[in-house]
């Protein structure tokens, strides 16, 4: 282990984790968006919708987020749709996360018993009321691992993208081992920047979930 190759590559690696999390962020945000809307779509039934959402959810969990990469990067560009590589990286991730997203919603939603709801209706709340005081604050205690899990997936599924040649951590990895050979270092660096991402979200999701669940949580 050479400290002044690892100094010499401290710069391009902290280039390339600005453009990890700028995707990871944006598509986290987007994915988590679509799965509270394919979830509440699923938790209420709502007819057609509910098997459209269904075909989603299979098609983007049952197959790798690496095919749903080149398919947005080099097949929609056939029919006129054509972006950046950035914005394929941040669609290919949402993609893939609003499935996993909303199956954990949904599982929380699904887990708050029938007779609350309808306990609440019986002391005059509406639906909207329920669903805010009621259905939500216990979906997401019980959801909130599962939905923090994802997140760390997705992060890691972000080394994907340097398959279209977009210049995150991966992508420089594999760029200085290709043209350097310093296989040890390069990696080496890899590992600690994924850990500094990483490592925080892991260790903040553990205080957010105790706090959820035994501080309790108001929305």
């Amino acid at each position: 282990m050479n400290p002044e190759i690892l100094l010499r590559y401290l710069p391009m690696y902290a280039q390339a984790a600005l453009v990890t999390l700028k995707i990871s962020a944006i598509g986290i945000l987007i994915s988590f968006f679509i799965g509270f809307i394919c979830s509440g779509v699923q938790y209420f039934r709502i007819p057609v919708l509910k098997e459209i959402t269904s075909a989603y959810i299979e098609l983007s969990r049952n197959t790798p987020m690496l095919v749903q990469l080149f398919f947005i990067y080099f097949g929609l560009p056939k029919i006129g749709l054509a972006m950046s590589r950035e914005t394929c990286a941040v669609a290919a991730l949402a993609f893939l996360g609003g499935s996993y997203m909303a199956e954990a919603i949904r599982s929380g939603l699904e887990a708050v018993d029938v007779i609350q709801t309808e306990s609440a209706v019986s002391l005059g709340m509406d639906r909207f009321q329920v669903m805010r005081f009621v259905v939500l604050p216990q979906a997401i205690a019980v959801a909130f691992p599962a939905i923090v899990a994802n997140v760390v997936f997705l992060i890691k599924e972000t080394s994907v993208v340097s398959a279209i040649a977009l210049a995150d951590l991966m992508y420089v990895a594999k760029d200085l081992i290709g043209n350097d050979y310093n296989t040890t270092e390069a990696l080496f660096m890899l590992v600690v920047f994924y850990l500094l991402i990483l490592l925080p979200i892991s260790l903040l999701a553990s205080l957010a979930e105790r706090r959820i669940r035994y501080g309790g949580y108001g929305i």
